[in-house]
């Protein structure tokens, strides 16, 4: 609850609202605010780099929020059309009172994105090899450190026995991690792999495997501004199931050069081993609908980790129908 405080409340500190939708070169120019930059996201920026949004007369302006809380604020004060964060990010909102709530209508990504880093090299690691031994798996509160400790909770690992690291920025984690602190640490992708190639860590597991279908980072937008945009909300989300149908069933090598454009400064061959890691655990949401017991997992995660004083309603927060009436014409 003192999450959903927060958000409004700097959302109502922000600057006057940029328009809705602005004109540039005959194209619709929709304002994306993302939590992140990130490969784990990559059907995102497949669908600028192979002219999807363009196709559908849609440009798309980039920033990223740097966080969910600052996402969904940029959202609630109009600085962002969409916001394209975890739907926890929404949820909060919703128990927080907003008159007017984001609605999520559309998932990207349903598990988990980061891998955990060993020191050394493990073939047989089991989660119960994790008793005893200190891990660094992000932020307090945040979805891919509560996702980590409910992943333990599920092997049988009582409060007691989780150890996890709460004191190092997720920025910093690889740092702290190469420099000695923790037994582990969890990475997303290119991370992972790179951190692996130079001989510095193992990867021995996939938390997203582990942790099972979850509703981890998804597109919303005020009620109102899709009642005024259904034109612009359909054509995205074309755009949007076209790229991820492009990044589900291409090779990795295929698909990497199409990349570079957003990550220039990471090589094609990383870019293919991190599309093909996020291929093999099931990452992108085929129909892009959320469901309402993933939904609920995801409840169970929060709550769990004692992030969450009460439930919020699927119904009243979700809207696959959006989605749903694209993907059945396609």
């Amino acid at each position: 609850m003192k999450k959903s405080i927060a958000i409004l409340g700097a959302a109502t500190l922000a600057l006057l609202p940029f328009s809705a939708c602005g004109e540039s070169d005959g194209l619709k120019t929709l304002k994306l605010n993302e939590v992140t930059h990130s490969i784990f996201y990559a059907p995102l920026y497949l669908a600028d780099s192979l002219g999807y949004f363009e196709e559908e007369g849609l440009k798309i302006e980039l920033t990223n929020g740097g966080g969910a809380d600052a996402v969904m604020a940029a959202v609630l004060s109009g600085d962002a059309d969409i916001g394209f964060c975890g739907p926890e990010a929404a949820l909060y909102v919703q128990l927080g009172g907003s008159r007017d709530l984001p609605t999520v209508f559309g998932l990207l990504t349903q598990r988990d994105g980061s891998f955990l880093v060993s020191r050394k090299e493990e073939p047989d690691f089991k989660w119960t090899d994790l008793k005893g031994k200190e891990i660094l798996a992000g932020r307090k509160g945040g979805v891919p450190a509560m996702t980590f400790e409910y992943v333990l909770r599920e092997n049988g690992f009582t409060d007691a026995e989780i150890n996890l690291n709460f004191d190092v920025a997720f920025n910093l984690m690889t740092g702290a991690f190469e420099a000695g602190t923790a037994d582990y640490c969890t990475m997303f992708e290119p991370t992972a792999s790179e951190y692996q190639a130079a001989g510095k860590g193992y990867i021995v597991a996939a938390v997203g495997e582990a942790g099972g279908e979850v509703p981890y980072t998804a597109f919303s937008a005020k009620s109102s501004w899709i009642k005024k945009h259904r034109d612009e909300t359909d054509g995205f989300l074309r755009a949007m199931l076209k790229a991820v149908k492009y990044a589900q069933t291409e090779k990795p090598e295929t698909i990497a050069p199409n990349l570079v454009k957003h990550f220039p400064s990471t090589s094609v061959e990383s870019l293919a081993a991190s599309v093909r890691s996020y291929q093999t655990i099931d990452a992108w949401k085929t129909d892009m609908a959320m469901t309402e017991a993933s939904f609920n997992r995801l409840q169970d995660i929060i709550e769990s980790a004692g992030e969450l004083d009460k439930r919020g309603s699927f119904s009243d927060l979700v809207d696959n129908s959006y989605v749903q009436a694209i993907y059945r014409n396609l």
